[in-house]
């Protein structure tokens, strides 16, 4: 097969797929205009046939060896403008990437949805997708990813795309990483760097930067092998034959070495800043606690409208976008319910499928805010097709940081954009789950009603006259307690209410009565 890379006329709409493939006489090429796909190209159209279309297909079950082997086209997965002069700007600002997946158990819907989340995520950080294919395969090529094989049709669809980048979707170990690179000529990046450059482009405060660097350099740390000669070892006792000389004898310290002693000691220092920070927000949740302060948690996947939910229940104002991971750094607002205790919402750092486990460690002290939350508010995007997926991540991470037993409610959001018909299988399985849309407001009152159900309630019962001077007592009664009863007697104010056993500690001198 011989590939020509694809040249743009500024007078002409781009196809779907923005390529142009030469290919061998016995070859025909099949275009789909309405699928985006590309049949008859050795290794790519899976022998399919003609206009065939792989959602079409009985099953997996129902092809050859070849075909289920092959890889498969993803539909959908360029970005390319028709509008000319945007797509020069883009051409000049953008990399220009080629996504590629391994599909390794699961249904193919499965897989196609992971490879479109990658191609959220690639646009997120700034990348114009071009193309995406998958391979399916018992496991990975512990070599190349998607076997050698594959690695020649890869190349050959990255020429003609005329590609500089392309993205697995997976995380790579380094030698995966060296042979892509060094077959495709190109740039190849993971799942896991992927991710990590968009939490540095997002990240804003000081913590937030300090924790995404500290992902970054403890993922770098064990793939500095994979990044070029200029790692190599120095020459030993007999470089002076090569010219060498005075001072280049003998075993030295490689440039590998070098550099993994500098990322250890500058992780070091991150850590210890880090720690320092930590402190701060421990002594945050420690006074929460010592007023006894409910707190109620956002967590959910990515771009499921947890900021927009903060904002629609306590006006926080907190940046919201249609992206993934637009928010990093979490926010606290205090509100009140309808009899006026004082409450929480703490809004968290997105989470994704195959989270990358440095992110996880890095953020534990911001996720920590979940694990120690009175009240957790799932929040699932209701427009995603397949929002169990995004639920199963959720929980696999809440495990790791010690949240899975943390009361939870699950909000499914994006009500006015979701197939309610699609949903109720969902509804039906978590029973303590509530429809609303941040957008329009609907059930969000319902919402806050359910939130203030859930909370946990003062559990000590306390009837006291409290003087009239001392009416800072009646006012923590109502911000931290719920009041029964309050009556006004020439003496004082007589409440009649439930508080918790700190502030009844210290109603015990004016108390009537008291029941435990």
């Amino acid at each position: 097969m011989t590939t020509q890379p694809n040249s743009y006329d500024t007078d002409l709409d781009l196809d779907d797929t923005g390529a142009e493939v030469d290919v061998d006489l016995d070859d025909e090429l099949d275009e789909d205009d309405d699928a985006g796909r590309i049949d008859g190209v050795d290794g790519f159209g899976g022998g399919s046939g003609p206009g065939r279309d792989e959602r079409d297909a009985p099953g997996i079950e129902g092809l050859e060896l070849e075909e289920r082997q092959a890889l498969r086209r993803v539909v959908g997965m360029s970005t390319e403008l028709a509008d000319i002069s945007e797509v020069e700007y883009r051409k000049l600002l953008l990399e220009r990437v080629v996504l590629v997946g391994v599909w390794t158990e699961g249904s193919m819907e499965d897989a196609e949805n992971s490879l479109a989340e990658l191609k959220l995520l690639a646009e997120t950080a700034g990348s114009e997708v071009l193309d995406g294919v998958i391979q399916r395969r018992k496991k990975p090529d512990p070599a190349t990813f998607i076997g050698s094989g594959k690695v020649a049709d890869l190349r050959n669809l990255v020429a003609s795309l005329g590609a500089d980048t392309v993205i697995a979707d997976g995380e790579l170990a380094p030698a995966q990483l060296r042979n892509l690179e060094d077959k495709l000529k190109v740039k190849v990046v993971d799942r896991t760097a992927l991710i990590l450059d968009i939490f540095a482009q997002h990240a804003k405060s000081k913590e937030g930067k300090a924790q995404v660097e500290l992902a970054q350099l403890q993922y770098m740390k064990q793939r500095l092998r994979g990044w070029g000669g200029n790692l190599s070892r120095q020459a030993g006792g007999r470089v002076g034959a090569a010219g060498g000389g005075i001072g280049g004898r003998g075993p030295g310290e490689t440039k590998i070495e070098t550099d993994r002693r500098r990322i250890n000691t500058k992780i070091a220092k991150l850590r210890k800043e880090l720690s320092a920070l930590k402190g701060t927000r421990t002594t945050m949740r420690q006074e929460r606690r010592r007023n006894s302060i409910p707190s109620v948690a956002i967590a959910g996947y990515t771009n499921a409208g947890k900021s927009s939910l903060l904002n629609s229940i306590t006006g926080a104002g907190v940046l919201v976008e249609d992206a993934l991971f637009a928010t990093l750094d979490p926010t606290t607002r205090r509100t009140t319910t309808a009899d006026g205790r004082v409450y929480t919402f703490t809004d968290t750092v997105g989470f994704v499928r195959h989270l990358p486990h440095d992110i996880v460690e890095a953020f534990r002290s911001t996720l920590e805010e979940v694990a120690d939350a009175d009240l957790l508010l799932h929040v699932v995007d209701g427009s995603h097709p397949d929002p169990m997926a995004q639920i199963a991540a959720v929980r696999e991470v809440l495990a790791e940081i010690g949240a899975a037993d943390v009361r939870e409610i699950v909000v499914i959001n994006k009500a006015d954009a979701a197939d309610l018909m699609a949903l109720a299988p969902l509804q039906h399985r978590e029973r303590n789950s509530i429809l609303v849309s941040a957008r329009t407001g609907e059930g969000i009152e319902e919402l806050k009603r359910l939130v203030e159900a859930n909370l946990p309630r003062p559990d000590v019962t306390v009837e006291a006259l409290v003087p009239y001077e001392r009416g800072d007592l009646v006012s923590r009664v109502h911000s931290e307690g719920t009041v029964d009863q309050l009556e006004h007697t020439g003496e004082g104010t007589l409440i009649h209410a439930r508080v918790h056993a700190d502030l009844a500690g210290e109603l015990a001198p004016f108390e009537v009565t008291a029941t435990h």
